[in-house]
């Protein structure tokens, strides 16, 4: 890939007038030999010398790159630089002629301020949104709390099913979307549902609250009776090998369900035909005759599902019968511009069929009534706002409820008995159906508004059917149903800048990760890690390395499993006093305010913001650890040990804390470092209660036991051997382990990497 782009000092970018030069780069940054070195010394020079110094004082870096000798014009530059006497004045007043290893005690001393995140839950305008300084007040009262241990620490409630709503409690209700059960969840179906609402039922059952999280496999419809046609299976016969397969990917991942049911069975059709009839005698349905896409090759109308043709809104060539998931729109099969049968992909013709519909236009006024008062009081994420509001503005429409299937819930009206109702009418009713084989005393839950929350967790293709489709059912039914409180959508997760594709062998699906050898606590950490909050993301094989290496293994791992070592090895495994100063006291405010920003952040949902807290807690530690260096003052006087005590004390604790932090994201991590650190059972509750309480909860004489290391290394090569077993891009062979080349989001990924070294330099200038 090769592009013509502004030099670094050319004077566009930074303004002297005797700088303007542009360069040819190529697709590898690290083959480029470009010559963007120039005798003028700009602004960009300097800033872009500070960031390389620590690399390039010492001369054994340039000489041990593999392409040293392509980089001669760097040490040139360089050495120019370096020469002025600003340069060399700022160099002397950090270095104080100690050379590079000086700078590491620089930065140790003066870590990055804490910022308050911009996309936190607060009410501050941008003015306000400033650095956070932890106050002299803030030092003394973390002091305080943390000084008073586990003292008055809630008790451990063990979980007691059926869970049933409780007065005096917080009564939540979560649901994930039913997953087709013809289709293995792939890693976009499995971040976009099960695992975020897992890391929210894990969450909130720590938090105290009475909590249910039940999910299931979406069974009938017209892709059930294919794939059945095509595994030479029944319909039944498909739903029960799928749903376990579903089952088994579900425990290995280890989602939580309270329940975890389907939609083939008796309570099902007993519920959907209920609310069926409470909305025909309610006069909120229509009878119409329609016309609809048949195939006369395959014998059969298709479903909406099993058509594909050009939008007829934004023309996307790969619009199903239902909706386009380019643009959002829904769609009448009829209304696609040269449809095809999914099945033969011969062209279907059209069809007449009588059909009942859902008068969504008599429910709208209702409807908009209760989306004001849900959408302003509960946690609507911004994408399922806007495309709710979307549909209302665009008006309303009647909905079909009906299909010419066999494999569904039949209607049980007189005239449709030959018909099934669709399956957007009737799998979200798979959620009271599914609590009801959970337990007889389901209406506690779905007919309860004024005693539970009910949080929906979807991809954003799902939220119309939860914002509109299927509240206007349950209004309409009248019934006093529980309707969504808090709607969780996320966008779409691609795979290496395509899509997951089972055919083609390209992405990772449920039933194969357990197969790449990597745990699954690693996978739920980069999942959730690159959660699609806001916008598209990526799943990217050298991305999820450079995480694990980096944030798992080099920060997390390497300050979790320091701390309890320090603890077996200098301290016979008992945890040392502790006599804390003012530096001890700092770190304990630090941790106590990234312990309140990730519960405020997880109490709205947030959850790929508030694992950002838990990393920075984990760094805080590594930096308080660096500059204390327990390991050398272990072997000096009695102060110095004392010193060391008080350190790896500090710093066991933090570690302890990291265990019930992380709890909802990696649960087999977090349940390793309590069982190595001996953590009591309460301390836990004890930390997530309230605002967030950091307290000593492995006080002076608390014995850990022995401690291993939590993660390993992703090597290069295991990696590239999964990306191609699992269709990735193909690597740059010079520079494999550095850049992937003819992928434009990993070269733009290596930019941003380097840009964000330098970015860290030039707040490191501010010292200068």
């Amino acid at each position: 890939m090769d592009s013509t782009i502004p030099s670094a000092f050319s004077q566009k970018s930074y303004g002297p007038r005797n700088v303007t030069t542009r360069q040819n780069i190529s697709a590898c940054p690290v083959c480029s030999s470009a010559d963007v070195f120039q005798e003028a010394v700009s602004v960009a020079d300097v800033v872009l010398w500070a960031a390389l110094y620590p690399l390039l004082l010492q001369d054994s870096y340039l000489t041990s790159f593999p392409s040293a000798g392509e980089l001669r014009s760097v040490r040139g530059w360089f050495e120019r630089v370096g020469d002025l006497a600003a340069c060399q004045a700022a160099a002397n007043r950090v270095l104080h002629g100690k050379g590079v290893e000086a700078l590491k005690t620089f930065l140790q001393k003066h870590p990055a301020t804490q910022t308050q995140r911009r996309d936190s839950p607060t009410n501050a305008t941008e003015a306000e949104v400033a650095e956070h300084v932890i106050t002299v007040e803030e030092i003394e009262e973390a002091a305080q709390i943390w000084s008073e241990g586990l003292k008055g620490s809630p008790a451990v409630t063990e979980r007691k099913h059926p869970v049933l709503p409780q007065e005096g409690k917080r009564n939540m209700l979560l649901t994930s979307a039913l997953p087709y059960v013809n289709n293995v969840p792939h890693l976009g179906n499995i971040i976009g549902c099960v695992l975020s609402a897992d890391v929210f039922a894990r969450y909130g059952r720590l938090r105290g609250w009475n909590l249910l999280y039940i999910c299931g496999t979406d069974e009938y419809g017209t892709a059930t009776e294919n794939k059945a046609r095509e595994e030479g299976l029944t319909p039944q016969e498909i739903c029960d090998k799928y749903h376990a397969i579903h089952a088994d990917i579900y425990k290995w991942f280890q989602i939580d369900f309270d329940f975890f049911g389907r939609t083939t069975t008796k309570q099902q059709t007993e519920i959907a035909q209920d609310i069926f009839w409470r909305l025909h005698e309610r006069g909120f349905l229509l009878e119409d005759t329609v016309e609809q896409l048949r195939c006369e090759s395959c014998q059969r109308f298709l479903a909406d599902r099993f058509v594909e043709g050009e939008c007829p809104h934004c023309r996307y060539p790969e619009a199903r019968g239902d909706q386009c998931d380019k643009c959002g729109r829904l769609i009448n099969a009829v209304e696609l511009r040269n449809p095809q049968c999914k099945v033969c992909k011969e062209t279907p013709v059209i069809r007449s069929s009588k059909h009942l519909f859902l008068n969504l236009p008599k429910l709208e006024d209702e409807l908009e009534q209760w989306l004001d008062k849900s959408t302003s009081s509960g946690d609507w994420t911004v994408n399922a706002r806007h495309i709710t509001r979307s549909w209302i503005r665009d008006g309303l429409k009647p909905r079909c409820i009906t299909r010419d299937l066999q494999w569904g819930t039949p209607v049980p009206h007189e005239d449709y008995k030959e018909k099934v109702f669709y399956v957007w009418f009737d799998a979200p009713i798979g959620y009271l159906s599914i609590t009801a084989n959970y337990t007889d005393q389901w209406e506690k839950w779905w007919k309860n508004p004024q005693q539970v929350e009910l949080y929906n967790f979807m991809a954003k293709d799902n939220v119309p059917f939860h914002s509109v489709v299927f509240p206007c059912s349950l209004l309409g039914a009248q019934d006093n149903y529980t309707l969504v409180n808090h709607l969780i959508a996320t966008e779409y997760l691609n795979y290496e800048d395509t899509k997951f594709s089972k055919s083609r062998g390209v992405g990772v699906f449920g039933d194969m990760a357990k197969d790449t050898g990597i745990p699954s606590d690693v996978w739920r950490f980069y999942l959730l890690y690159l959660r699609p909050e806001g916008q598209d993301s990526a799943f990217s094989w050298s991305d999820m390395a450079l995480k694990n290496n980096s944030e798992l293994l080099n920060n997390l791992g390497n300050f979790i499993n320091r701390a309890g070592m320090f603890v077996s090895k200098f301290f016979d495994g008992c945890v040392p006093e502790m006599l804390l100063n003012e530096d001890d006291k700092r770190l304990i405010a630090q941790v106590r305010w990234e312990l309140k920003q990730y519960i405020q952040l997880l109490d709205k949902v947030r959850i790929r913001d508030a694992l950002k807290c838990i990393l920075s807690i984990s760094r805080h530690g590594n930096q308080y650890m660096q500059l204390n260096e327990p390991w050398k003052k272990i072997k000096g006087g009695d102060g110095d040990r004392r010193r060391a005590g008080t350190v790896t004390g500090v710093s066991v604790n933090v570690a302890c804390l990291l265990s019930a932090v992380l709890e909802p994201y990696m649960p087999s991590v977090s349940h390793t470092i309590r069982q190595q650190l001996q953590a009591p059972h309460t301390c836990v509750s004890a930390i997530l209660q309230n605002t967030g309480t950091f307290i000593c909860t492995l006080p002076a004489g608390h014995r850990i036991s022995a401690v291993s290391p939590l993660f390993q290394k992703l090597e290069n090569e295991q990696i590239e051997v999964l990306r191609k077993r699992f269709g990735g891009q193909q690597v740059c062979k010079r520079h494999s382990s550095i850049i992937t080349r003819g992928s434009p989001a990993e070269t733009m990924k290596m930019c941003l990497f380097f840009f964000s070294l330098l970015l860290q330099f030039c707040l490191f200038s501010r010292h200068l």
